[in-house]
């Protein structure tokens, strides 16, 4: 079972074919919108290598009776109820056979077209099976083997579904050829369906055909054949100037006629005259341009106008986002102004309390007196959490840094505290001769809030985090002579501790500062590259958009000249 074409793959549209594939692409179009159909269907005429003459009309008004009766064979189905709800494709072949093929790929090809009852007839529902993806019938026909395709379409009077199927197939007949029945000439639905499906798309290659018109009384007729004149002319047909748009066949009879053989009784049915236009319309415009160029123009006019709105929807899109980005850059280098201002200003503070003469005046006296009375431990917390507060207040800046900039977060501001002081202290006084040591020592003890620990030479003890070294030999030329003597340089060298203790941690915490400050620099800082914006996803899309509207308009000039 040969399937024949004689004319080889058209390349001529193959960039348009690629092209408008692409749009379709870009524009994300529903898969159901009329639009997405029209471009598909057009691009698969695009790229048919065979003249196509699609046959359609109401259910029941003879399609399939006609095309029979052209081919001179029952190649198609008649007379069934339910009919046909699929589109069949007419080729060439060397003995007559049908093939489906299944949407999973299967293929089912036998001889005849009885096959064509188990998957191209509508069920009682009047639906189509929905696993056939497409249905051909091979006929060996003179006609045919000169690359020509014959699509019998649907009833277009039944279902949407139905009614999409044929609007979507008319876009890639190079020939169409309209049924009528003579016995209700042209209604309303089908002048509706000549402009909408016809005129409006620039399908302008048509004929019509009246069927039927036997079955009126020869006055009735000759009335008949009047009208059928006028809706005619009425429609531009893009057809050879010596060929008429308008043909009277009785499909029925011509194709009984055909089956006996009898040329005499076929050619009282006009089907000889219809055939011998078919094959002048086909000589002369199977070569041409012009009958592809208007519906080409025309699909490919509407996917211009809808790239253009595409690219003006890129276009504002990439506005609106070029705007935020430079808000977002303008409101960075305010914010690093506010927080650059704000972290010096703390960092100021910082310093301020840090400097040694002020920290010395604020903390020395309490210190030494926590030296004094051993509450050491309890004074260095609360100096702690002053310390700590200020640090926050420097980290609060830091981190607003971070977060406002997306930068990772910096080592933290580290500050380390000196060792708790050693406090050398003098020995006691002598006790006057009538009181023991004992009772000399202890006011003593009371006084400074220590708890001593007397052997030898040197006395040792710890109280509230302080560790005290009691000299007997403390450099002084003589002891104290008193105890109120004994507790002054007490007091004075509790104070030389705190301000060695004061002035070691300003000094550290100073050059910590200095170190952290260099760190935090690099965070509280937004740089702008001042270099383009890098390319995003819309601005390619645009780009691509605009290539396609310049590819389209250059591919439609160039076959207007070929």
């Amino acid at each position: 079972m040969k399937e024949k074409n004689n004319m080889q793959q058209p390349e001529t549209y193959q960039d348009l074919t690629n092209n408008l594939k692409s749009a379709l692409g870009i524009l994300e179009l529903d898969k159901n919108s009329q639009l997405y159909r029209d471009t598909t269907s057009i691009c698969d005429y695009l790229a048919k290598p065979t003249f196509q003459i699609a046959v359609f009309g109401p259910f029941n008004y003879g399609k399939s009776t006609l095309l029979n009766a052209l081919l001179g064979n029952r190649a198609l189905p008649i007379d069934l109820v339910p009919t046909t709800g699929a589109a069949i494709y007419v080729n060439y072949g060397e003995e007559l056979h049908a093939k489906i093929t299944l949407k999973d790929g299967t293929e089912v090809s036998e001889r005849g077209t009885e096959v064509l009852k188990r998957y191209a007839i509508l069920d009682d529902a009047r639906q189509m099976r929905d696993d056939v993806a497409a249905v051909n019938v091979y006929c060996p026909h003179p006609f045919l083997q000169t690359g020509v395709e014959l699509l019998d379409l649907p009833g277009t009077n039944d279902r949407e579904e139905q009614d999409n199927l044929v609007r979507d197939k008319l876009l890639t007949a190079d020939l169409v050829v309209q049924v009528l029945d003579a016995r209700k000439l042209m209604t309303l639905g089908e002048r509706e369906n000549l402009r909408d499906w016809l005129s409006d798309r620039n399908i302008n290659t048509v004929v019509f055909v009246a069927n039927f018109l036997n079955l009126l009384e020869p006055d009735d007729q000759k009335q008949v054949y009047n009208r059928l004149l006028f809706v005619a002319e009425s429609f531009r047909s893009n057809l050879p100037n010596n060929i008429s748009n308008i043909y009277r066949v009785d499909a029925l009879p011509a194709l009984r006629a055909r089956l006996k053989g009898d040329v005499a009784a076929a050619q009282t049915t006009g089907i000889a005259s219809f055939e011998s236009a078919l094959q002048s319309i086909v000589a002369a415009q199977q070569e041409q341009l012009a009958v592809k160029l208007p519906r080409i123009e025309a699909i490919a006019t509407k996917i211009c106008h809808s790239l253009r709105a595409k690219a003006e929807t890129v276009t504002a899109e990439i506005a609106t986002a070029q705007k935020k980005h430079k808000d977002k850059i303008e409101i960075k280098q305010k914010a690093e102004k506010l927080i650059s201002k704000g972290f010096q200003a703390s960092v100021s503070d910082f310093e301020i309390w840090l400097y040694q003469p002020t920290l010395l005046q604020r903390y020395q006296s309490e210190m030494a007196l926590s030296l004094q009375e051993g509450s050491f431990d309890a004074w260095k917390l609360k100096f702690e959490r002053e310390v700590l507060h200020q640090q926050q207040t420097i980290a609060e800046w830091v981190n607003k840094a971070c977060e406002f900039f997306e930068k990772e977060q910096p080592i933290a501001l580290l500050i380390s505290f000196p060792p708790s002081p050693q406090v050398s202290l003098p020995e006691p006084p002598p006790p006057p001769p009538q009181k023991s040591i004992d009772s000399e020592v202890a006011p003593v003890a009371i006084a400074t809030g220590l708890g001593w620990l007397l052997g030898g030479p040197v006395g040792a003890a710890v109280v509230g985090g302080a560790s005290y070294i009691l000299n007997k030999r403390t450099g002084y030329e003589k002891p104290p002579e008193s105890p109120e003597a004994y507790l002054n340089q007490v007091t004075e060298i509790c104070s030389e501790a705190a301000k060695n203790y004061l002035a070691r941690f300003s000094t550290d915490t100073f050059s910590m500062l200095q170190h952290y400050k260099e760190i935090a620099g690099k965070v509280i800082c937004f740089h702008d590259s001042k270099e383009p914006l890098n390319m995003t996803v819309q601005q390619y899309q645009l780009q691509l958009v605009n290539n396609l509207i310049e590819n389209l308009e250059a591919q439609l000039e160039r076959i207007k000249v070929i």
